[in-house]
């Protein structure tokens, strides 16, 4: 008897559950059910460098440009021969003026490792819980990826004919570990990103603690990042007989006075924005009146001393060096006849690498350490304007979504493959209206995730948007 009751209540539940569940289906916009549908899809198809295939997801998301209706010559995966699964997607809404400069979308699909064994979930099975998505990519970047392609869909399912092309470009390598087909795609295929600006990814806009929209950015001009090699080497000797011209005394006299040096102080118009807005957000008044007194005047080093205590408000002041590695020596009981440390250094942009090594030999202030790149430079360029043509429509869409809600621009502190379209002459901008929580969205970490109302409120931002420079002049 209990256990066909028990049957009768399970049914029953299910039976609601499946009401619900087609409740929702019912009263949720078709489109968002098939932007769920390619989120997915997307999500799932592993793009690690390991064992994953840009090349496939970028098929992946082609076919479906293709099943909406975009003809042949408008949609093509370009696969490197030597990297057959760095694939990129790159497609063409086509505008009514030839002569109008192109839009191009830009987001990478490739994504950073994730072990099953360290995840709470499978990192490669899209789910939702509690208000949220988790996957590894989820965020980033395969949510600004899969937005582009299901805005264009929509797009053109619609009918509309934008003044200027719209160019979409899925690509592979940003995460590192694998073919970056940016750099290859503006060299061998130049035509298919060649546009007036780009969307991509960036920025840092944020929801409060509540899950609520606290800020919009749009990031303009990110850092640039270069590794140096410190190396002392010398002849070293018996550890029983020593003496002061020690290879591991002069790297660490070396990195000491590295790290008791604060490059000076550069604002930008993202930074300068940045403190001038971010500073009626802030909940502490000393903090707020400092971030107000760095823009007024960026050598009061009181009010520097302050912000500085933020880690990440200090890097988007200036230029930062520190130390990441070290090895030395070849034996316990020999002196060390070589001395190596990696010094990682995130340059404002602008600014030229090869200046920044003269700058770290005066700091380290030894002829014995001998400083060298460690790469090849990533290219140098400006950060972007921010011109009313491109806050313009932004700060339209904004308003309209978000009354009231700050609109920041930012300067990132990491890197994007912005780095190499602003330095082809394409101005790039991080906008996406996809807003993190104040503990972030834990990219390249463990369960990743994104919100979904902040996933849906960003197609939405995006949709918009777009279409406003898409018609703009």
């Amino acid at each position: 008897m209990r256990g066909k009751t028990k049957t009768l209540f399970l049914t029953a539940a299910a039976l609601s559950a499946l009401a619900a569940g087609a409740a929702r289906a019912q009263a949720a916009d078709p489109s968002e059910i098939a932007f769920r549908g390619l989120y997915k899809e997307l999500v799932e198809i592993n793009t690690t460098a390991s064992v994953g295939s840009c090349t496939a997801a970028a098929e992946a998301m082609g076919a479906r440009l293709k099943a909406a209706g975009f003809p042949e010559a408008d949609v093509r995966v370009l696969v490197p021969a030597e990297h057959p699964k760095a694939g990129a997607l790159v497609a063409t809404l086509r505008g009514k003026d030839p002569k109008a400069g192109a839009i191009l979308l830009l987001a990478h699909i490739d994504v950073v490792e994730a072990k099953r064994e360290d995840w709470e979930r499978d990192p490669f099975k899209l789910v939702e819980e509690n208000g949220y998505f988790y996957a590894r990519g989820a965020s980033d970047d395969k949510a600004m990826a899969a937005i582009f392609v299901d805005n264009l869909i929509r797009y053109r399912q619609e009918g509309f004919k934008p003044r200027r092309d719209l160019k979409l470009a899925l690509t592979c390598g940003e995460e590192g570990g694998q073919f970056n087909s940016v750099p290859w795609l503006l060299k061998e295929h130049p035509e298919a990103l060649k546009a007036d600006f780009a969307l991509n990814e960036g920025a840092a806009s944020r929801l409060d603690a509540q899950g609520k929209p606290l800020m919009l950015a749009i990031q303009a001009g990110e850092k640039v990042y270069m590794d140096y090699t410190l190396e002392v080497t010398n002849a070293g000797g018996h550890s029983s007989r020593p003496v002061k011209d020690n290879a591991i005394y002069h790297l660490a006299d070396g990195l000491a006075r590295l790290r008791d040096y604060d490059f000076p102080i550069a604002l930008n118009d993202a930074t300068r924005g940045y403190f001038e807005h971010g500073a009626a957000l802030e909940a502490d008044p000393e903090v707020a009146a400092a971030m107000r007194a760095v823009v007024k005047d960026p050598t009061d080093a009181k009010a520097v001393a302050v912000v500085a205590r933020d880690p990440g408000r200090n890097s988007m002041m200036r230029t930062t060096c520190v130390a990441t590695m070290v090895e030395a020596g070849h034996a316990p009981n020999a002196l060390p006849q070589r001395a190596r440390a990696n010094v990682n250094c995130r340059i404002l942009p602008g600014n030229d690498p090869v200046v920044v090594r003269d700058q770290l030999a005066k700091i380290v202030a030894d002829p014995a350490i001998k400083i060298t790149l460690a790469q090849e430079p990533d290219p140098v360029s400006p950060p972007p304007p921010l011109s009313p043509a491109i806050m313009g429509p932004a700060t339209k869409v904004a308003s309209k979504m978000w009354p009231g809600l700050p609109f920041i621009p930012a300067m990132s502190t990491g890197a994007t493959d912005g780095r190499f379209t602003n330095a082809a002459g394409i101005p790039t901008y991080g906008l996406s209206g996809l807003m993190a929580p104040p503990e972030g969205n834990n990219a390249h970490g463990l369960n990743e995730k994104i919100q979904v109302k902040t996933l849906m409120d960003g197609r939405k931002f995006l949709y918009e948007v777009v279409k406003l420079y898409a018609d703009g002049k």
